[in-house]
Protein backbone atom coordinates (compact mmCIF):
# COMPACT_ATOMS: atom_id res chain seq x y z
CA UNK A 1 0.00 0.00 0.00
CA UNK A 2 3.22 2.60 0.99
CA UNK A 3 5.08 1.62 -2.16
CA UNK A 4 1.39 2.63 -4.29
CA UNK A 5 0.86 5.64 -2.47
CA UNK A 6 4.27 6.79 -2.44
CA UNK A 7 4.66 5.47 -6.78
CA UNK A 8 1.28 7.93 -6.65
CA UNK A 9 2.44 11.00 -5.27
CA UNK A 10 5.97 11.29 -6.68
CA UNK A 11 4.22 10.71 -10.04
CA UNK A 12 1.21 13.61 -9.55
CA UNK A 13 3.86 16.22 -8.51
CA UNK A 14 6.24 15.64 -11.41
CA UNK A 15 2.73 15.73 -13.64
CA UNK A 16 1.61 18.92 -12.38
CA UNK A 17 5.18 20.78 -13.34
CA UNK A 18 4.80 18.88 -16.63
CA UNK A 19 1.50 20.12 -17.09
CA UNK A 20 2.15 24.01 -15.95
CA UNK A 21 5.27 23.77 -18.00
CA UNK A 22 3.15 22.09 -21.05
CA UNK A 23 0.58 25.48 -19.87
CA UNK A 24 3.55 27.73 -20.67
CA UNK A 25 5.79 26.64 -23.73
CA UNK A 26 2.25 25.55 -25.99
CA UNK A 27 0.20 27.95 -28.01
CA UNK A 28 -3.21 27.19 -27.56
CA UNK A 29 -2.93 24.95 -24.24
CA UNK A 30 -4.72 26.70 -21.51
CA UNK A 31 -3.63 24.53 -18.31
CA UNK A 32 -3.95 26.71 -15.00
CA UNK A 33 -5.28 25.25 -12.24
CA UNK A 34 -6.62 22.68 -13.87
CA UNK A 35 -3.45 21.42 -13.41
CA UNK A 36 -4.60 20.09 -10.60
CA UNK A 37 -7.00 17.58 -11.61
CA UNK A 38 -5.31 16.43 -15.37
CA UNK A 39 -2.40 15.67 -13.01
CA UNK A 40 -4.21 12.79 -11.06
CA UNK A 41 -5.89 12.11 -14.61
CA UNK A 42 -2.08 11.96 -16.34
CA UNK A 43 -0.79 9.99 -13.45
CA UNK A 44 -3.88 7.05 -13.36
CA UNK A 45 -3.19 6.95 -17.19
CA UNK A 46 0.90 6.70 -16.28
CA UNK A 47 0.45 4.03 -13.91
CA UNK A 48 -3.17 1.88 -15.16
CA UNK A 49 -3.38 2.71 -18.80
CA UNK A 50 -0.38 3.54 -20.79
CA UNK A 51 0.96 0.26 -19.66
CA UNK A 52 -2.10 -1.88 -21.36
CA UNK A 53 -2.14 0.44 -24.22
CA UNK A 54 1.75 -0.12 -25.00
CA UNK A 55 1.12 -3.80 -24.33
CA UNK A 56 -1.39 -3.86 -26.83
CA UNK A 57 0.80 -1.58 -29.40
CA UNK A 58 3.63 -3.48 -29.19
CA UNK A 59 1.69 -7.01 -29.35
CA UNK A 60 0.35 -5.15 -33.05
CA UNK A 61 3.54 -4.15 -33.83
CA UNK A 62 5.47 -7.69 -33.00
CA UNK A 63 3.26 -8.90 -35.66
CA UNK A 64 4.49 -6.93 -38.17
CA UNK A 65 8.42 -6.77 -37.47
CA UNK A 66 9.60 -9.65 -39.57
CA UNK A 67 12.55 -7.33 -41.67
CA UNK A 68 12.88 -4.51 -39.65
CA UNK A 69 16.83 -3.33 -38.58
CA UNK A 70 17.56 -2.27 -35.23
CA UNK A 71 16.79 1.54 -36.25
CA UNK A 72 13.34 1.13 -37.46
CA UNK A 73 12.12 -0.94 -34.43
CA UNK A 74 13.52 2.09 -32.27
CA UNK A 75 11.70 4.47 -34.52
CA UNK A 76 8.71 2.17 -34.24
CA UNK A 77 8.32 2.13 -30.11
CA UNK A 78 9.20 6.07 -30.33
CA UNK A 79 6.25 5.70 -32.47
CA UNK A 80 4.45 3.49 -30.47
CA UNK A 81 4.75 5.79 -27.61
CA UNK A 82 3.84 8.86 -29.02
CA UNK A 83 0.62 7.24 -30.14
CA UNK A 84 0.50 6.26 -26.63
CA UNK A 85 1.21 9.64 -25.21
CA UNK A 86 -1.61 11.32 -27.67
CA UNK A 87 -4.70 9.08 -26.14
CA UNK A 88 -3.43 9.75 -22.84
CA UNK A 89 -3.50 13.85 -23.80
CA UNK A 90 -6.57 13.63 -25.43
CA UNK A 91 -8.05 11.95 -22.55
CA UNK A 92 -6.47 14.78 -19.83
CA UNK A 93 -7.85 17.61 -22.11
CA UNK A 94 -11.28 15.87 -22.82
CA UNK A 95 -11.66 14.59 -18.52
CA UNK A 96 -10.35 17.61 -17.13
CA UNK A 97 -10.46 21.58 -17.65
CA UNK A 98 -8.09 21.84 -19.51
CA UNK A 99 -8.04 23.72 -23.03
CA UNK A 100 -6.29 22.49 -26.27
CA UNK A 101 -7.70 24.28 -29.40
CA UNK A 102 -5.42 23.32 -32.91
CA UNK A 103 -3.27 21.08 -34.52
CA UNK A 104 0.07 21.94 -32.72
CA UNK A 105 -1.73 22.00 -29.17
CA UNK A 106 -2.47 18.48 -29.53
CA UNK A 107 0.61 17.52 -31.15
CA UNK A 108 3.18 19.09 -29.01
CA UNK A 109 2.38 18.36 -25.41
CA UNK A 110 2.65 14.47 -26.23
CA UNK A 111 5.62 14.93 -26.71
CA UNK A 112 6.59 17.11 -23.72
CA UNK A 113 4.68 14.31 -22.06
CA UNK A 114 7.18 11.59 -23.55
CA UNK A 115 10.48 13.64 -22.55
CA UNK A 116 8.60 14.61 -19.25
CA UNK A 117 8.31 10.84 -18.54
CA UNK A 118 11.37 10.04 -19.66
CA UNK A 119 13.12 12.72 -17.00
CA UNK A 120 10.81 11.23 -14.51
CA UNK A 121 12.41 7.86 -14.96
CA UNK A 122 15.80 8.66 -14.15
CA UNK A 123 14.89 10.28 -11.52
CA UNK A 124 12.25 8.11 -10.11
CA UNK A 125 14.62 6.17 -7.01
CA UNK A 126 15.03 9.50 -5.76
CA UNK A 127 11.66 10.97 -5.89
CA UNK A 128 10.47 7.79 -4.53
CA UNK A 129 12.81 7.92 -1.49
CA UNK A 130 11.81 11.12 -0.41
CA UNK A 131 8.41 10.76 -0.94
CA UNK A 132 8.33 7.03 1.31
CA UNK A 133 10.23 9.49 4.14
CA UNK A 134 7.74 12.00 3.88
CA UNK A 135 5.25 9.17 3.81
CA UNK A 136 7.03 7.98 6.81
CA UNK A 137 6.61 11.26 8.74
CA UNK A 138 3.45 11.93 8.31
CA UNK A 139 2.59 8.05 9.45
CA UNK A 140 4.32 8.32 12.62
CA UNK A 141 2.73 11.84 13.50
CA UNK A 142 -0.26 10.19 12.50
CA UNK A 143 0.09 7.99 14.38
CA UNK A 144 1.64 8.47 17.21
CA UNK A 145 4.06 10.75 19.15
CA UNK A 146 6.40 10.83 16.14
CA UNK A 147 9.20 8.56 17.84
CA UNK A 148 10.19 5.34 17.50
CA UNK A 149 9.75 2.61 19.30
CA UNK A 150 12.85 1.85 21.56
CA UNK A 151 14.45 -1.31 20.91
CA UNK A 152 13.64 -4.54 23.08
CA UNK A 153 16.44 -6.06 25.17
CA UNK A 154 18.12 -8.91 23.15
CA UNK A 155 16.29 -12.19 24.91
CA UNK A 156 18.40 -14.71 26.39
CA UNK A 157 19.89 -17.27 24.41
CA UNK A 158 18.28 -20.61 25.11
CA UNK A 159 19.50 -24.43 23.62
CA UNK A 160 16.64 -23.85 21.07
CA UNK A 161 17.66 -20.13 19.95
CA UNK A 162 21.02 -21.28 19.78
CA UNK A 163 19.61 -24.40 17.74
CA UNK A 164 18.06 -22.49 15.04
CA UNK A 165 20.70 -20.37 14.69
CA UNK A 166 23.10 -23.19 13.89
CA UNK A 167 20.27 -24.63 11.15
CA UNK A 168 20.10 -21.23 9.92
CA UNK A 169 23.88 -21.23 9.25
CA UNK A 170 24.19 -24.59 7.34
CA UNK A 171 20.81 -25.59 6.51
CA UNK A 172 20.76 -29.04 8.69
CA UNK A 173 18.36 -30.03 11.57
CA UNK A 174 20.19 -30.95 14.59
CA UNK A 175 19.71 -34.87 13.78
CA UNK A 176 21.08 -34.26 10.11
CA UNK A 177 24.08 -32.36 11.45
CA UNK A 178 24.51 -35.71 14.04
CA UNK A 179 24.42 -38.32 11.38
CA UNK A 180 27.01 -36.01 9.65
CA UNK A 181 29.50 -36.09 12.33
CA UNK A 182 29.04 -40.08 12.93
CA UNK A 183 30.30 -40.10 8.98
CA UNK A 184 33.17 -38.06 9.10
Amino acid sequence: MKNGIVRFAALYVFNVAVLLLIGLLSAGVSVGFHALWAAVILTLAALFVKPLLTGAFRKAAAKSAADRTKTGEKVMQYVLVYVVELLIWVAVVWLSGVRASGFWSYALPPLFLLFGWMIYDQVDDKLRAKAGQLYDAVQSKVSGSGKTAPASAPASETRATAAARDELNDGLTPEQRRMFDELG
